[in-house]
């Protein structure tokens, strides 16, 4: 453990705890607080531990200081799953806590989170029926899971984000995400969305129009070249860089969820381990915000 892993740590169990530490139980309140659950989770995250028995022994042995009550295995998969709306609005509250909230430019793209490679494995899961086959261009094969697509800021902030099947269409993903929260559009006037051109569609175009925003995209062999095109390159790094992140540091591939609540607890817990050193960069002035180098060993 690092002094600047304890420093995060120690600023988003205050926040959870001054935002969210008000709730009453019935009975018993659990050893564990909800502050305690969400933190020990993103620190998993950041340190790399994919197996819940070996980050627990990992606690129990070097962080029996700071959290001297841990659950066993069992109770850990339970509290984590049932903690999935709670990790949710943290998400939302780190972005909004900071000014890359109002960031009038997002970047959209998707990106595999396979869940079995076997055919007998996509037969007896509990997520067939949500999850399908797709195919991932950047490693050129095929895959059994869902896509995670995310909205980010070009710092990698977090704004939305949704697993779905990977035979659903890109552009339908996004729409339905915007008209769950239209508010976030509808506060940025003139918003700039920067996107691959898996987004291209007059349809599509049309829709971000009605909502006063713009779509960025690389043009096509046959079209002319679009406005601001010259901008991507530079931007396309930004959003390769973020998956990267997810996939490369915080293991997003190998979350190890089994059912619809499993996995999506466990990308929301990636999701909010990119999130939360993001936010203690900015709080604390450091240069580089998008840097979990100090926080993942």
């Amino acid at each position: 453990m690092t002094n600047e892993l304890d420093a995060l740590l120690t600023a988003l169990y205050v926040k959870i705890g001054d935002e969210f530490g008000g709730t009453r139980w019935l009975g018993r309140p659990p050893r564990l607080t909800d502050s305690e659950l969400v933190t020990l989770a993103v620190a998993q995250s950041l340190l790399g531990f994919t197996s819940e028995s070996r980050w627990l022994r990992f606690v129990d042995s070097r962080l029996g200081s700071m959290f001297p009550y841990v659950p066993g295995q069992s109770g850990w998969n339970k509290r984590l799953r049932a903690a999935l709306p709670l990790v949710k609005k943290v998400i939302r509250l780190l972005a909004t806590d900071t000014d890359f909230w109002f960031d009038h430019r997002w970047i959209v793209d998707s990106t595999p989170a396979e869940c079995g490679r076997s055919r007998p494995t996509a037969k007896r899961s509990d997520l067939a029926g949500w999850a399908g086959y797709g195919y991932c261009a950047s490693h050129s094969r095929f895959y059994w899971g869902l896509r995670l697509f995310l909205v980010c800021t070009p710092t990698g902030m977090p704004i939305l984000w949704a697993l779905a099947n990977p035979k659903i269409d890109e552009r339908e993903i996004l729409t339905a995400m915007l008209d769950r929260e239209p508010e976030t559009v509808t506060d940025r006037p003139g918003l700039l969305v920067i996107a691959d051109k898996g987004f291209a569609s007059k349809e599509f175009e049309a829709d971000l129009a009605f909502r006063d925003a713009e779509l960025l995209r690389p043009s096509f062999k046959r079209e002319k070249k679009r406005k601001g095109e010259s901008l991507l390159k530079s931007v396309r790094q930004l959003i390769e860089s973020v998956n990267d992140t997810l996939k490369g540091q915080l293991v997003l591939e190998q979350h190890g969820g089994r059912t619809f609540e499993g996995v999506a607890v466990r990308v929301a817990q990636r999701i909010l381990a990119l999130a939360a050193p993001i936010w203690h960069n900015y709080k604390t002035g450091q240069p580089v915000i998008r840097s979990l180098i100090a926080y993942d060993h």
